[in-house]
């Protein structure tokens, strides 16, 4: 039994209710930790959620015809073994798709049709601690963003790849910028697309608290500081709207006016601080993390569009 679990009943035992630390580290727990390898493995994460499931659907049935493209892929990152899925359309310019928080790489064929189009080679990962990969702790991009440059290494090293792109998925739109802003972030790396990029952690787990009707207090004070405790990632006071200045390389902005997670006026103040060459587009229907789903057509141009302009 996990000690976690432990600590609970033991509580509840001496004072005879949970006490707020506890129910805290509960839903830190449940947000942020992997207790079991059957969490947040290769399914639907939101099975009973017609729109989520669809968009499942069909990105099984686009692996399913480009499997004969497909080939596994697997590195080591921080001790940590970490696999994928590689479909080589023979070129020398690949994308690596990060999907967010609880989603597995079978999650992330739904948005590779753009980058077939585009002629790219497409990878699709299972972030530590999902799907096959191994880990037991999400930090939130400042550590996963070591994992996407060794990504990197095995597709320029290996493959051959002169230029790789990042397409990132709420969380995974922290990872990859996180990556590009490193020091150590190679050249080969040349840009990104994020949708539903958000200012820090902390105010898209403040903003999904009050859409919950939640309290925001002591919650967001007791699990943030829990992450910063197990994994060192302060998301208080870093995050994307701390680190966009330091890119250099161009990105695009995808976001749905209709995101209650990830909010427009926050998205807003990170491509205001944004340097790079860079672009927002803005969509009028779909919930975080659906914007494809909404206007399959838009997107995919929009994403098209870009990165030709760019003559990657």
């Amino acid at each position: 039994m996990p000690v976690w679990i432990w600590i609970i009943i033991i509580a509840v035992i001496v004072f005879g209710v949970l006490p707020l630390p506890i129910l805290a580290f509960y839903l830190y727990a449940v947000l942020l930790v992997r207790t079991s390898k059957k969490k947040w493995g290769r399914e639907c994460s939101i099975p009973d959620d017609e729109e989520y499931q669809r968009m499942f659907d069909i990105g099984i049935a686009w692996d399913q015809q480009y499997a004969s493209y497909k080939r596994p892929v697997e590195i080591v990152s921080d001790g940590l073994k970490l696999v994928g899925e590689y479909f080589d359309f023979g070129s020398e310019t690949s994308v690596i798709i990060i999907a967010g928080r609880m989603e597995s790489l079978l999650y992330s064929y739904y948005f590779a049709e753009p980058y077939r189009r585009l002629g790219y080679n497409v990878l699709v990962i299972d972030n530590r601690a999902h799907g096959l990969s191994e880990g037991r702790f999400l930090s939130l991009g400042f550590k996963e963003y070591r994992d996407i440059l060794r990504w990197g290494e095995l597709l320029h090293d290996t493959f051959h790849q002169k230029n790789i792109v990042i397409h990132g998925i709420c969380i995974g739109s922290s990872v990859g910028l996180f990556a590009l802003c490193a020091p150590e972030c190679p050249s080969y790396f040349r840009a990104m697309a994020a949708e539903g990029m958000f200012t820090c952690f902390k105010d898209n787990f403040v903003n999904h608290l009050i859409d919950g009707h939640h309290p925001v207090q002591p919650a967001t004070f007791l699990v943030t500081l829990y992450i910063r405790l197990f994994t060192g990632a302060d998301v208080v006071h870093d995050g994307p709207l701390y680190r966009i200045d330091k890119l250099k390389k161009p990105i695009l902005f995808l976001h749905s006016k209709e995101d209650v997670f990830s909010l427009p006026s926050e998205v807003q103040q990170v491509y205001d601080r944004c340097q790079s060459q860079k672009k927002l587009v803005w969509f009028e229907k779909g919930a975080h993390s659906r914007v494809r789903i909404n206007a399959p057509e838009r997107y995919d141009e929009t994403v098209v569009d870009f990165f030709r302009e760019l003559c990657i």
